[in-house]
Parts: structure tokens; sequence; C-alpha cells
């Protein structure tokens, strides 16, 4: 389990948890529960620099990697680094009080990957558009009509035990390859994206085969 609370800004604490919990998730197995909440009134910049950004940001992506299922827990506002923990998930239940939020400070919204991940994610469609641009919260419903999110629901705990259900029988490894070989997908050219789809049907094959 990890808790992040999006109205406290990116910490080294922050960073070591997020590494706390990924050695964890690779030594146990398992899934990791990410619980997202929490944002901030506006981007905050104290003590900031590009440097803790930057581990920031490669925490995430080693979250992202994870060889075990990710499943996301939205309740409230949800943004800044809340935002940044969920959009990295595999699965994203929300309470109806959800709402994706990206922060605006000093003229313009946070600059973060959260942006990236959003534009990839939900398409450029205007609700999505007006959140990258302007801060435009996008509520539980929209979000899910968005796919964003995959479940809005007050039952958490049930659909927390549905999704373990999802993803029990399946083989962390083999989950983590796919959801890379989905991730590229839209960024590679089929060609590119071939000797990875290739390699990954060869290992299924030879596993297949024992």
């Amino acid at each position: 389990m990890l808790t992040v609370d999006g109205t406290q800004p990116i910490s080294a604490e922050l960073v070591a948890r997020v590494g706390e919990a990924c050695d964890r998730a690779e030594t146990l197995g398992g899934q990791v529960v990410v619980y997202a909440s929490g944002a901030p009134a506006q981007a905050r910049t104290e003590g900031l620099t590009v440097a803790l950004v930057s581990r920031w940001e490669r925490a995430l992506r080693r979250l992202e990697r994870l060889p075990v299922a990710l499943v996301a827990v939205a309740e409230g506002d949800v943004g800044g680094p809340a935002l940044d923990a969920l959009l990295t998930t595999d699965y994203r239940i929300a309470t109806p009080s959800a709402r994706l939020v990206v922060p605006v400070g000093t003229g313009a919204t946070w600059p973060g990957m959260a942006l990236y991940r959003l534009a990839h994610q939900g398409s450029h469609t205007a609700a999505v558009r007006r959140a990258l641009l302007f801060g435009d919260p996008i509520g539980a419903r929209d979000a899910l009509a968005l796919q964003l999110l995959d479940e809005v629901t007050d039952d958490v705990t049930g659909a927390l035990e549905a999704v373990a259900g999802l993803t029990g029988s399946l083989s962390g490894k083999e989950l983590a390859i796919r959801r890379q070989l989905m991730l590229d997908a839209g960024t590679v050219s089929f060609e590119e994206a071939l000797g990875g789809h290739l390699a990954a049907c060869d290992r299924t094959l030879r596993q297949a085969a024992v």
C-alpha cells in the first residue's frame, strides 16, 4: 500500500516512500494499491528543484514498471503528486467525490509528466485540454467517460476485492511486459514495436511448451 497526499509538495521523503513501496513489491509480489487524495490550492514550488522533480519522475517511472498489478483508489480532489501517482496505475477506482486536478501557479498549470500522461491516456478531448491548459478539474463521471478511471463506486472495499480476483492469477512479470508494450504502442512505429512483441510471443510459447 502506498498513500500519496496531493496537498503535500514533492519531497525527498516522498521519493523515498515510493522507492520503499517498489522494493517491497519487487520482493513480495502481489499488487500495489495506491491511495491518492488531496490537491494543492495552487502549484507548490517552494523548495523544488529540477533535480528533485527528476528524482520524483524517475521514482514514478519505476513504480509504473513494477512486475505487479498497480491499483489506485482516488477520493476527493486528486492533484499534485497524488495525480502523478494515480496516472501510473493499471486499474483506477474512484469514489463519486473524486476530481482530477492539474494545479495552477505562477500564471500556468504545473508542466510535470502528469500533463504527458493525461494527454496520452485521455486523448485530446475538450475536457482534457481544459484541464491541461487551464486547470479545469475533471469530475469522476467525466474521468470515467474519458477512460482515465476504470470504476466509480462507493464500495471501495468490494471493488478492491473484485480487482484482486481479476489480477490474482496473472504473472506480475508477464503483466509488466504487456504494460510496457501497451505504453510503447502510442510512441513507436509498427516496425519498431514488432521486435518487442515477437520476443514476448516467443517467451509465451516457450513457457507453454514447458
